[in-house]
């Protein structure tokens, strides 16, 4: 921009990359994805050079500059140069700006040359991030010329300022950001507030507390002193200002004069600050200026604050989508029928500790007429373990198809989760492959418990420990010991994971395994009524406490 102008132009990124980013107009700003344009547009559909904005005197225009996907004035789009009036919207491809001007502001006792305000929003979130700047001289002066104090109370947040400003600050925030609920709506209204407010102002910052992302140079010895002491601050000239000298980002960004205020939540936590800066020595801000900034940052932190929570709540709600449909995905992944052999009779459960988990148990058919009857416990539960759950059953089904004998099918499983290098986790899992017209079963685990074995009067008893190797994921090459028994009339095997057994009451006592055979030697009607029965009980300990572990029951037997 040409000084001594009396129209101050810009153009204001409504969305896209820099969406909130204030771009002023010189006598010709090429828009554009080429870098060096005076208005970068990094989107891939956007020619190098795809548009220009001209100004002749007080008059703008905007042309397009035979791009390929074209440039649209109010939605229609141009071939020819044409004038630009206030409130204009120009868009190229997806990208829309508002084409706006500023009025020279009145003259009054203070300097009011100002240079066009330029807002520097970085992210998606349009926040920033801090730069550690040297350590300050622990004898330096200051030239801070004013502070203003920001408390919370429980009224809420107070800020001593004159009426007028308040008022002035209040009505800009309030209607800048009326409606607005999320936070890429609100942070750069707020900037947007500001920058109408201080027309002097060439910089502005939105600062939040974060725990990561890309940064530019701020100084952080300024924001981290606004929320320290909780005060606004005002430099009258900050490049000379003995607090600030060793500050790298002052001097890259020429500072002169600069304001600085906290956001602080109702409860009294400063979460950022806004700062406002000019390059120009004859446009300091004042007092007045500081005060009126504080009761914005006031405002503010309010709309951040319910934004951030809006945020949070929507992201919540969409986790918990995300979760349900996980779940009704692993539920697939399930039997949703109970085998039918005649003389037998069949009983499961599964409930995971959260929306998923990473217990498993499966039926899978032999083509012999054999049946698989599988219960396995992969280490942890949440997001990662359902994931490993889930191919576990795939490589499962794959195993005993490739291999038929229970004890080959789990060496070879072992192997392909050994090779997977999956750090700290790990499969326990117990297989009973069954044989009906023989009334056999054959038994392999992977670090799980053997199963418990009823008798037809309640007798209890395990079989199997001599066939209990590692864990799957371990040790490659690991062989894998079969266990053989008969199944007598009346008997039922009940295979668990340790959600039953290690189930914890309020005052940190667990089930325990006595305590399940003990449930288990009770009387019984059927093989159903006895799982029903031990879910029942496990629940009854757990009482008011919440779930700690996944639990699965598998339990069949001869009626």
């Amino acid at each position: 921009m040409n000084e001594g102008n009396d129209v101050t132009a810009f153009l204001m990124a409504r969305n896209g990359p820099a969406r909130g980013q204030r771009y002023v107009l010189n006598d010709e700003s090429v828009l554009g994805r080429q870098p060096g344009c005076d208005v970068l547009i990094d989107v891939g559909a956007v020619s190098r050079r795809h548009a220009k904005v001209v100004r002749e005197g007080d008059d703008f225009y905007v042309e397009d500059l035979q791009s390929r996907n074209g440039t649209f004035l109010n939605d229609q789009k141009i071939e020819f140069r044409r004038l630009l009036a206030h409130g204009d919207q120009i868009r190229v491809c997806d990208v829309e700006f508002d084409f706006q001007f500023d009025p020279p502001p009145e003259k009054s006792g203070r300097q009011t040359d100002s240079v066009a305000a330029e807002g520097l929003l970085e992210g998606s979130n349009c926040s920033t991030f801090l730069v550690d700047d040297a350590e300050e001289s622990a004898n330096s002066s200051s030239t801070i010329m004013s502070k203003v104090d920001v408390t919370s109370t429980a009224r809420g947040i107070q800020v001593t300022a004159t009426a007028e400003a308040r008022l002035k600050a209040l009505i800009e925030i309030t209607q800048s950001m009326g409606g607005s609920v999320g936070l890429d709506d609100v942070l750069p209204r707020v900037l947007n507030s500001l920058f109408k407010i201080f027309l002097q102002a060439d910089r502005g910052f939105i600062v939040l507390e974060t725990p990561e992302g890309e940064t530019i140079r701020i100084s952080r010895t300024i924001v981290r002193q606004t929320m320290e002491t909780k005060e606004a601050i005002l430099s009258a000239d900050a490049a000379s200002d003995s607090r600030f000298e060793m500050s790298q980002s002052i001097a890259d960004f020429r500072i002169r004069s600069m304001m600085c205020a906290p956001l602080v939540t109702g409860e009294g936590k400063a979460f950022g600050a806004l700062q406002i800066d000019t390059v120009d020595q004859r446009s300091r801000f004042t007092k007045e200026d500081l005060e009126v900034l504080a009761g914005v940052a006031a405002q503010a932190a309010i709309a951040i604050e319910n934004a951030q929570l809006h945020e949070q709540a929507v992201s919540r709600k969409e986790l918990e989508r995300d979760l349900d449909l996980a779940r009704q995905v692993q539920h697939g992944f399930l039997p949703q029928v109970r085998p039918k052999f005649e003389g037998y009779s069949f009983y499961n459960y599964y409930k995971a500790a959260n929306h998923i988990g990473g217990d498993y148990f499966d039926y899978v058919h032999l083509p012999d007429g054999r049946l698989a009857i599988v219960v396995a416990d992969v280490v942890g539960h949440g997001v990662a373990a359902a994931l490993l759950m889930a191919k576990l059953a795939s490589e499962m089904r794959f195993s005993l198809a490739a291999h038929g004998e229970p004890g080959r099918a789990l060496t070879s499983l072992n192997d392909h989760f050994s090779q997977l290098e999956l750090e700290e986790r790990f499969v326990t899992l117990v297989m009973c492959v069954l044989d009906p017209a023989k009334h056999e079963v054959t038994m392999v685990s992977a670090g799980h418990m053997p199963p418990l074995i009823r008798g037809p009067n309640g007798e209890i008893r395990e079989e199997g420990d001599e066939a209990v190797g590692l864990p799957l994921g371990i040790v490659e090459g690991m062989d894998y010991d079969e266990a053989h028994f008969s199944v007598q009339p009346g008997e039922t095997l009940i295979l668990y994971t340790d959600g039953i057994n290690e189930a914890m009451d309020p005052d940190d006592d667990e089930y325990t395994i006595p305590r399940l055979k003990e449930m288990l030697a009770k009387p019984a009607d059927s093989i159903e009524a006895l799982g029903e029965a031990l879910v029942a009980d496990v629940r009854r300990h757990i009482g008011a406490r919440a779930q700690y572990d996944d639990m699965c029951v598998v339990a069949f037997g001869r009626v």
